[in-house]
């Protein structure tokens, strides 16, 4: 019996042993995936261009820009985003939707407010002027022959196309509250179409709509002509949240001022209807400040307060 005991024994403790040493490759290999670092994701983030065009325009005109920059800053997958209208886009930047922006300088102000920053401006400052359109045969030759008639502007945040306009028109004799109806047709290209279709005797945009227009719709452009342009004032800008990784800022920020360096990145521009991007900052657009200040005093509030 005795040596039974011993036998059964040692069978115990070899198989309690094997099941260890069996386990053992496991426990390793659940040690090992543990250790493991999971594979980082590369952030998205959304380029948002104010309502310059309809999207499908606007996606044409910058979608290159985007693949650019997709391709120059790895550390990241940009999107572009385009809005129904001018309203909907100052809504998405208030809510600090976008990481990107390009919107207009009113726009620009509005977003610094809520955490973006300018890292340059799009364009030349001599582009960025107010312009009116008219039909050859409107019998329209100044700014006091529009009592009574209908203007129209793509928004009432427009800076070029709406704010520096109805500046224009009040410094030429007309009041733009009384004398004047205005109406906003929520696009540049609307704001031109109503012209060409007589809901409007004068409608207001600024030089790089009216270029395309004239590309996209010639027999329409030749029945309209240009009449009146408003001094320029600043182009608009390109804004950054805050939050956004200072590597991400900067290596986008190098990518879109080097742009017409190359032939492929001059064609970019050209696309856009840019002349370039120049370096800027917030302090850049505090001339801006001061015209929408004395605008709202002598002319009408940017929005109802």
């Amino acid at each position: 019996m005795k040596r039974l005991f011993i036998i059964f024994s040692i069978a115990i403790i070899t198989i309690i042993t094997a099941c260890e040493q069996d386990s053992e490759p496991s426990k390793q290999s659940s040690l090992q995936y543990s250790r493991e670092k999971p594979v980082s994701a590369i952030p998205s983030y959304r380029l948002a261009i104010h309502p310059l065009y309809n999207p499908q325009k606007l996606s044409q005109a910058y979608q290159p820009l985007v693949d650019h920059i997709n391709r120059h800053v790895p550390e990241m997958k940009l999107e572009l985003e385009a809005s129904r209208n001018y309203q909907v886009y100052e809504e998405k930047l208030r809510n600090k939707g976008p990481a990107f922006l390009l919107p207009n300088p009113w726009q620009t102000l509005q977003a610094m407010k809520v955490g973006y920053h300018v890292i340059a401006m799009a364009g030349d400052a001599e582009d960025f002027k107010g312009i009116f359109i008219t039909r050859k045969n409107s019998g329209i030759k100044t700014p006091i022959d529009l009592k009574g008639k209908v203007v129209s502007y793509p928004s009432h945040t427009a800076l070029a196309a709406a704010i520096m306009p109805q500046y224009y028109l009040h410094t030429h004799g007309i009041n733009i509250n009384k004398d004047i109806k205005n109406i906003y047709v929520g696009s540049q290209e609307s704001s031109i179409m109503n012209v060409y279709l007589n809901k409007s005797v004068v409608g207001a945009t600024w030089p790089p709509p009216w270029r395309l227009f004239q590309k996209d719709y010639p027999a329409e452009a030749a029945q309209l002509e240009l009449i009146w342009e408003t001094p320029p004032l600043l182009n608009n800008s390109v804004m950054i949240r805050e939050d956004v990784p200072q590597v991400i800022q900067q290596k986008f920020t190098r990518v879109i001022t080097e742009l017409g360096e190359t032939a492929e990145t001059k064609a970019i521009l050209e696309n856009m209807e840019t002349a370039r991007f120049h370096p800027a900052n917030d302090e850049t657009y505090d001339q801006v400040r001061q015209y929408i200040k004395r605008f709202e005093s002598d002319v009408r509030l940017v929005e109802n307060k």
